[in-house]
């Protein structure tokens, strides 16, 4: 690639980014970045009525908690801004009238009414109601009208739209880099309206011309524009300008039964759709991945696996290697099965990962909010519980016992564990850990065990119940580990409670 890769991510400020939005911006990022070019971030805010506040700086701040930031956009202004479609607007109009000069397009009187009635009529007669090549010269445009009475309307402030004039009887051959080459009949295109009299473009043109003066190189979107291809490729040769190389991404779909995946599927379903909460203006409240305690590598992650597939049997991919790997030409056609559980796989993965003291730190802040303070050790804590956790939170359910001495027993293990013989035996470690000065784990295995087999006691007959005094329930990492973590005094406490218990 002899140019300068340049892509964009394009969304619009209607509500938060949903997965399938961040895919697409992963993609273009992944892109980019492996073909040593720029990610861009462009607002397409052209539909006023449909913009909401914060959805803009929710976008950006996805964009950087999943380490995936634009380097051109707003805020990181560089040559082609404005990167908002809304400072842009006074560009569109000069292109709108380029294409009417050239005879690419014309003005369009219709009103809403007129239009719906032409629309009803045909439903009447089972047809559909299409404003094209087969109609045009029998409605109401500059087609038709002269040019002077075109501009007395205009000028009389008469509404008008802006109409692309599709060719008519021409097969356009398109090629897509996932799906290849595909042909569509300019017959069955209707002419879309480019521009309003309001003095906004509609998304296609602003989309074709912000592409262009933005140097954009490939268009890497969702599957559901690609029924507006034929259209963008002829608005780039009635411009007269190269058009970009384009491809369209999978749909993801629901996790089960067919369909795409909506913005409300994830909390009927009991998994996020968002990367960040959203609350809405009506206080609806949506989870998101990181307040539900992912890690932005196993988001990235498993996005990256919805619909590309690097061809090995490598699931786990830094982003350095996921920038290595990632081929456009490896993307699949097929819509891509959404996963929730393969999700918590690849958080599991990824937070084994992570250093001892970094989740220690997290873990403490989870304990704050618990109330709970502590001078136990949390790192050596976290060391022992993390191979079973997935998620901060797990740590404690795993753990919780460290900081809570239990207040009662589990009643099935309590009947196995707890025997006659057994008060006697746990007053004995009581002795050997009050004469105990090393409380490491070596020295207390090697003293409780020892005494173990030199009275020739099975083993089960005193760790099975010792577990249960320190823990509650028949769970927990090695009972010597928990013992030196505890210290002598808690330990000896929480013992002697079993012992009364007992009693």
């Amino acid at each position: 690639m002899s140019q300068k890769v340049r892509v964009r991510f394009a969304p619009s400020p209607t509500g938060p980014l949903h997965i399938g939005g961040v895919r697409t911006a992963l993609f273009n990022y992944l892109f980019a970045k492996k073909h040593g070019g720029d990610f861009l971030l462009r607002i397409e805010d052209t539909d006023q009525n449909r913009y909401v506040e914060g959805a803009e700086a929710y976008i950006i701040e996805a964009l950087n908690w999943l380490n995936i930031p634009y380097d051109e956009g707003p805020g990181k202004e560089k040559d082609c801004g404005p990167y908002r479609q809304s400072e842009r607007k006074e560009l569109y109009k000069q292109y709108a009238d380029t294409l009417i000069e050239s005879g690419n397009a014309y003005f369009a009187f219709d009103t809403a009414e007129e239009l719906d009635a032409h629309r009803k009529d045909h439903e009447a007669k089972g047809k559909t109601f299409i404003y094209n090549w087969h109609n045009r010269l029998k409605l109401k445009n500059s087609l038709v009208i002269s040019a002077e009475e075109t501009q007395q309307k205009i000028a009389k402030g008469e509404e008008y739209v802006i109409r692309f004039k599709s060719p008519e009887d021409e097969t356009l051959y398109l090629n897509d880099i996932i799906r290849g080459g595909m042909q569509v009949e300019t017959n069955v295109l209707d002419d879309k309206v480019l521009f309003k009299s309001d003095g906004m473009p509609t998304y296609h043109l602003a989309n074709i011309v912000d592409d262009h003066l933005m140097k954009i190189t490939h268009v890497i979107r969702g599957e559901e524009w690609l029924p507006s291809l034929a259209l963008h490729v002829l608005l780039y040769r009635a411009f007269g300008w190269n058009a970009p190389q384009f491809a369209h991404l999978p749909l993801i779909l629901k996790p089960t039964g067919n369909g795409k995946l909506s913005k409300r599927d994830g909390d009927k379903m009991g998994f996020p759709v968002f990367p960040l909460e959203w609350k809405t203006a009506e206080g609806d409240l949506f989870s998101g991945y990181r307040e539900d305690g992912y890690l932005p590598e196993a988001v990235i992650n498993m996005l990256a696996f919805l619909g590309w597939n690097p061809g090995t049997e490598q699931e786990i991919f830094s982003l350095e290697e996921l920038v290595e790997s990632f081929d456009l030409e490896r993307v699949h056609k097929a819509g891509a099965k959404f996963d929730p559980e393969k999700t918590k796989w690849f958080q599991h993965q990824y937070i084994q990962t992570v250093d001892d003291a970094e989740l220690a730190s997290q873990f403490s802040k989870f304990l704050k909010q618990k109330d709970i303070s502590t001078a136990l050790d949390v790192t050596k804590i976290v060391s022992l519980l993390k191979e079973r956790a997935t998620f901060v939170s797990d740590l404690w359910e795993q753990g919780s016992f460290f900081f809570e001495a239990p207040e009662n027993y589990d009643a099935k293990a309590a009947e196995k564990a707890f025997k006659p013989e057994t008060p006697e035996l746990l007053q004995q470690v009581v002795s050997i850990l009050n004469t105990s000065e090393d409380f490491s784990v070596e020295k207390l295995s090697e003293k409780v065990k020892g005494w173990i087999t030199s009275e020739n006691i099975g083993f089960g007959k005193v760790m099975m119940p010792l577990r249960l005094a320190l823990v509650g329930e028949m769970k927990g990492p090695d009972v010597f580990d928990i013992l030196s973590i505890l210290g002598k005094e808690e330990s000896i406490s929480r013992i002697e409670k079993a012992i009364d218990f007992m009693g």
